[in-house]
């Protein structure tokens, strides 16, 4: 009785009063109602000002430099900043957006990948009875719901199953996860479900079965964080907000307040980083929404104010797609050291994350071994022992800073703030700092609200709950038919163009060029083995994109998801945009490329740069280390011989080394082509010193390293085992081998 007491309860603060009186399925038609509602509201006082075409970045930075005074300027692309940026130009404000590098190149783009409530906020706020939790659940929950419906192409709802290895646990979890529900009331995106031990390895097959007593299955949303981030802020542009990557702030601005006699911050002086041009941007009220880098605007507005922002590190992996299922997450809710670890199906790929641990604040965080090797243990423990967890299976890594922040206006400043705070200095510059994805549109909300009762702004009231994001209009499950039919793609191209772009799809395709083959008619793809074409590259800088690194980072997700099929697409991509925005062939001898820093120099310089980017925080430079720093060589004396026999099959005049010419020789014998280049880039992944050949020393390290699962896909190493395997079994073939047949 207590407990249907409680329950009760609950649904009536979860919104459920309504689950009370209609049916499931009613209440299923009652969110989409209300969600129609909700969208219908929002656009129907709104003029698009440019919804058939994008002001180009030029004409944005005109419109930001000649601008007489905004209403708002904000200041930082991620997903906090662009929100405010859609929330202010919504309420008819004039609006303008700085972002020192690309929108979402900082955390945004490198979270989870989750739209979710937070079970274990939940979870705490139940067990200390901490109302402010719950109501952050509820908020999250509710955030959740109106972002899969604004962006339907870029988010959907994803089953996470929490598997159960102790009976007691079944209950206890079980109640807790009813309870999400619960507070989701009629924004609930599926109930949650108990799955037997039989069910539980049938849905997840590499699951560990030792012990293993159920599972249960809950329901929070994904999405492709990066390009959810720009759909915001290009439905910011489309409604008239000035915005403009790649502009940094290099002062703040300020006046006498003629009442008061004192200073307030009016705008902003700016910089074209691509340029160096410098400029002054006015504006009524200045936004910070800067994430990690929030303290550093603060303290242009006043040196002597308090850090308030306490960053934490989170690191991802990705795997290869066969680790999880298709459409089955993985949670781990009690790590060895009581983080919660992920483990998601995303792009056809695995992430696996996330670490918690402190951290300095940077434009570019890099992902450390111990944390890649700290996660990959943790997948190992929930994973079967058949499946074999290599080091080597780690196809990217990249490091996002959370910015964890206090509340100035508290009275323990060292407590840390488990949402958001908005705050407003002396000098008037608004700050929102905090919080998380999924709540980017309430915390926009409240920011504004705050802005303009401080500020005495002349507002109207909030519209972006229903409001479609870029892309939303025109979208259907089957979109990419359509795709199909009219344009001759790829069915998987056609796939991916629909859930990346949505309505906008279409104008992707028709600058996609003809492939000179039966089929596909057009759309070549940038690499083999995932769906970007070469035509994304050349709508990438219609969304502003302006280097290679913000095509493979965030316009694509290409970096990301593997960053040696990132880096082998750089050359063409590079090719592309050097065309279209007519950079230099020559390089530039004064130019220095950094990561700090972007100059508009040479494509051979801009190649350079996009390396370093994925060298450093996408990962490479741990992958690569995994050979290079294999000194030991872990190889029983069976394994050797076996080993140096194949290693001789190439080397037939025993000089100790193989060139490109050696390998070359072998595969023509067993009508075997590869190009050049391609045999130069094979043997250059195991030259450690760079000589141009492989001596057998370096060999033997390769095939340790495979063997310890340092490495697990060396081209080398698959091609040498399959050409002696070749060798070893030609000969004749008989009559009877052939089944008699001509």
């Amino acid at each position: 009785m207590a407990f249907r007491k409680a329950l009760k309860r609950t649904a009536i603060l979860g919104g459920g009063a309504v689950a009370a009186v209609f049916g499931l399925s009613q209440l299923i038609e009652y969110r989409k109602t209300q969600a129609r509602l909700a969208h219908v509201a929002a656009e129907a006082e709104l003029k698009a000002p440019f919804a058939d075409e994008l002001p180009s970045r030029k004409a944005q930075l005109a419109a930001l430099e000649n601008t007489e005074e905004f209403d708002v300027l904000v200041v930082g692309g991620g997903a906090t900043g662009v929100g405010c940026a859609l929330d202010a130009v919504t309420r008819n404000l004039k609006t303008a957006l700085v972002e020192r590098n690309d929108f979402s190149s900082g955390t945004s783009s490198r979270s989870t990948k989750l739209i979710h409530g937070g079970v274990r906020y939940l979870q705490k706020a139940i067990m200390q009875l901490d109302y402010e939790q719950y109501m952050m659940v509820k908020e999250a929950l509710h955030e959740r719901a109106n972002l899969l419906e604004i962006a339907p192409h870029l988010s959907a709802p994803l089953p996470i199953m929490l598997p159960v290895y102790k009976w007691w646990q079944l209950p206890y979890y079980w109640a807790g996860i009813k309870m999400y529900d619960v507070v989701a009331g009629i924004q609930c995106l599926k109930s949650s479900y108990v799955l037997s031990k039989t069910k539980a390895l049938e849905l997840f097959p590499m699951l560990k079965k030792d012990k293993l007593v159920g599972a249960i299955v809950y329901y929070d949303g994904q999405h492709n964080d990066a390009r959810m981030n720009l759909a915001i802020g290009l439905t910011a542009a489309r409604y008239g907000a000035a915005v403009a990557n790649y502009t940094e702030v290099v002062h703040l601005l300020k006046a006498k307040d003629t009442q008061t006699g004192k200073e307030r911050v009016c705008g902003a002086r700016c910089r074209d980083v691509i340029t160096g041009k410098e400029f002054d941007v006015k504006a009524k009220v200045v936004i910070n929404a800067t994430g990690p880098f929030t303290d550093s605007l603060r303290k242009m507005d006043n040196q002597e104010t308090q850090n308030i922002c306490q960053p934490s590190a989170g690191v991802h992996i990705v795997i290869p797609g066969y680790y999880s299922p298709d459409n089955m997450g993985l949670l781990d809710p009690a790590t060895s050291d009581g983080r919660v670890i992920f483990f998601l199906p995303w792009e056809k790929m695995t992430i696996a994350g996330t670490t918690d641990t402190p951290t300095n604040v940077t434009a570019h965080p890099i992902p450390g071994e111990d944390d890649i090797n700290f996660i990959l243990n943790e997948v190992r423990n929930y994973l079967s022992p058949d499946v074999v967890v290599r080091r080597g299976d780690v196809l990217a890594a990249w490091s996002g800073i959370r910015p964890l922040v206090t509340d100035p206006n508290s009275k323990d400043t060292q407590s840390i703030c488990r949402n958001h705070i908005v705050s407003i200095s002396d000098s008037g510059l608004v700050t929102i700092a905090g919080g998380k994805w999924t709540t980017y549109r309430s915390m926009a909300e409240e920011t504004l609200d705050a802005a303009v009762k401080a500020h005495g702004l002349s507002a109207e009231t909030c519209k972006t709950v229903g409001l479609m994001l870029e892309g939303a209009k025109g979208w259907t499950p089957t979109l990419y038919i359509r795709l199909v039919q009219d344009y001759g793609l790829e069915n998987e191209v056609a796939q991916h163009l629909a859930a990346t772009y949505g309505g906008k799809a279409f104008d992707v395709a028709k600058i996609a060029q003809v492939t000179g083959q039966r089929w596909p008619i057009v759309g070549k793809r940038l690499v083999s083995e995932f769906p970007y074409i070469e035509a994304e590259v050349l709508y990438a800088i219609k969304e502003y994109a302006c280097t290679a690194i913000d095509v493979i980072a965030r316009r694509t997700r290409l970096g990301f998801l593997n960053v040696q099929a990132a880096d082998e697409a750089l050359p063409r991509i590079v090719q592309i945009m050097g065309k279209e925005l007519d950079w230099r062939l020559a390089s530039k001898d004064d130019c220095e490329i950094t990561l700090d820093s972007f100059c508009p120099c040479s494509i051979q310089e801009e190649l350079e740069a996009a390396r370093k980017f994925l060298y450093h925080e996408m990962g490479y430079r741990s992958r690569s280390e995994q050979l290079t720093k294999t000194s030991e060589i872990n190889l029983d004396y069976q394994e050797v011989v076996r080993y140096k026999k194949r290693f001789h099959k190439f080397d037939k005049e025993s000089k100790g080394f193989i060139t490109t010419v050696d390998v070359q020789q072998v595969l023509d014998s067993i009508n075997v082509q590869i190009d050049e280049n391609s045999l130069h880039e094979i043997l250059n992944e195991v030259d450690l010193n760079k000589n141009g050949q492989v001596e057998i020393d370096e060999f033997l390290q390769l095939m340790s390293a495979v063997k310890k699962g340092q490495v697990s896909d060396s081209r080398l190493a698959i091609l040498m085992k399959s050409a002696e395997e070749t060798l070893d079994e030609r000969g004749p073939v008989t009559v009877d081998r052939s089944g008699g047949g001509v």
